[in-house]
């Protein structure tokens, strides 16, 4: 089994075709968009309905609150509804107003106004600072 490093978990894990999604997107995130490494946590645990689920990333302001969650899917894996309402069913437990999803391919991310429900997409992963 192949594997790769996770410089977030600080160890190599089997390489699938979504942990490559992740680790390049993580990477995208840290090296080209100024996300702090120490503010990002990969397979972030959730209790939902009972269920425990895993967010792939989460990013954290600079006081450790959840600030986005990181969805992933393989290449192979179309970026559909289901795909967010996935994303926005973690966000009724962590409540942040940045949600990003991402198949190696195609990236999306929206700004979730947690009053009114509302999402706004946006066309590029925004930096670090502007969240």
């Amino acid at each position: 089994m192949e594997k790769i490093y996770d410089r977030l978990r600080k160890k190599h894990v089997a390489l699938t075709p979504e942990e490559g999604v992740r680790q390049r997107f993580v990477d995208f995130l840290i090296e080209r968009r100024g996300y702090p490494e120490g503010l990002m946590a990969n397979e972030v645990g959730l209790t939902l309905n009972g269920t425990r689920r895993r967010c792939d990333t989460v990013v954290y302001d600079r006081n450790a609150r959840p600030l986005a969650i990181v969805e992933y899917k393989a290449p192979s894996v179309a970026i559909t509804q289901r795909v967010f309402e996935q994303i926005a069913r973690y966000n009724l437990v962590m409540g942040v107003k940045w949600l990003i999803v991402s198949n190696g391919v195609n990236s999306y991310c929206c700004r979730f106004d947690l009053d009114t429900r509302q999402a706004v997409y946006l066309p590029d992963i925004p930096p670090y600072d502007s969240l």
